[in-house]
């Protein structure tokens, strides 16, 4: 093949293009925002940025706080936490999630409330778990 066909054919870049800026999710914690990081469909780590704030939207929902780093700021934030994979404008995504119906449902299976008859009755389950165990120990 001669260096004419080479340059009209190209190659896979070594080096992936900057995206120039982009949108990144983020969520608030006690330290101000942090960069939200995904799964990929094998289950590594990826940093996610999108182009544009409508297809940020279209992905994770309006409500999805957002800030603007570079592709360069994006990978040296995610570098320290072992994030080497950037994914720009992910196309594929599972739905949102109703947050109430996720809520409410969290509340009602919580074990931190406690019903009094609950309780009760595994105290009573316990307690006959621990005689019938001395009872075989014994005898």
């Amino acid at each position: 093949m001669s260096s004419a066909e080479s340059a009209e054919s190209p190659a896979e870049p070594s080096e992936p293009v900057p995206a120039g800026l982009l949108y990144v999710p983020v969520r608030s914690g006690p330290a101000g925002c942090t960069a939200r990081f995904f799964r990929t469909p094998l289950g590594g780590r990826t940093a996610v940025g999108f182009t544009s704030a409508a297809r940020l939207a279209a992905t994770l929902g309006p409500e999805q706080a957002a800030i603007r780093l570079s592709e360069p700021a994006l990978r040296a934030l995610a570098a320290p936490l072992g994030v080497t994979a950037l994914t720009v404008d992910p196309s594929l995504s599972a739905p949102a999630t109703d947050r109430t119906a996720a809520t409410v449902r969290e509340r009602e299976n919580s074990w931190r409330r406690r019903h009094p008859q609950h309780i009760g009755a595994l105290r009573v389950t316990g307690a006959a778990a621990a005689v019938a165990c001395l009872n075989l120990l014994i005898g």
